[in-house]
């Protein structure tokens, strides 16, 4: 029907709109997502993030752990662009003997730990919904793709 239309609407002088996609996407489930975002936001896990983050921003050994590894960095592109290998090689294993202090750091640790299980959790939530919409897309299709649902079963 209109479908084939859809894309000639949505592109000045044929230039395809990239965002012409947004259009058609509803309201209603931006808003249900914003709304589980938000009560994704108040998990304990989410809770124990921010507290460990703060701590780590407060934490002045850790803050110059850091200061020092970025600085020693940008040492490396430099003596990447001058070709000087053995200087590369030394600064590296000195980013590797700050990066050992910052991880045998607890509260590191802790905050390291409270990343992963945030994305352990938002992983959990879009298995659930993808395999909720798969099951509903799988039963009433018949398992074809939905272009081709309508003549076949």
């Amino acid at each position: 029907m209109g479908e084939q239309h859809q894309h000639q609407d949505h592109t000045d002088c044929g230039i395809p709109k990239y965002d012409s996609r947004d259009l058609v996407i509803r309201e209603d489930i931006i808003k249900k997502a914003k709304e589980l975002a938000e009560l994704i936001g108040t998990s304990e896990e989410v809770v124990q993030f921010q507290k460990a983050e703060k701590l780590i921003k407060n934490h002045e050994r850790i803050q110059a752990l850091i200061s020092a590894i970025k600085k020693k960095q940008k040492e490396i592109v430099a003596f990447e662009s001058f070709q000087n290998k053995n200087m590369v090689d030394k600064i590296e294993r000195e980013i590797d003997e700050l990066q050992d202090e910052l991880d045998g750091i607890p509260l590191v640790t802790e905050f390291q730990q409270s990343q992963s299980d945030i994305n352990y959790l938002l992983q959990l939530v879009v298995s659930v919904i993808r395999d909720t919409v798969s099951d509903k897309v799988n039963v009433e299709t018949g398992n074809e793709p939905a272009v081709t649902s309508g003549y076949g079963e």
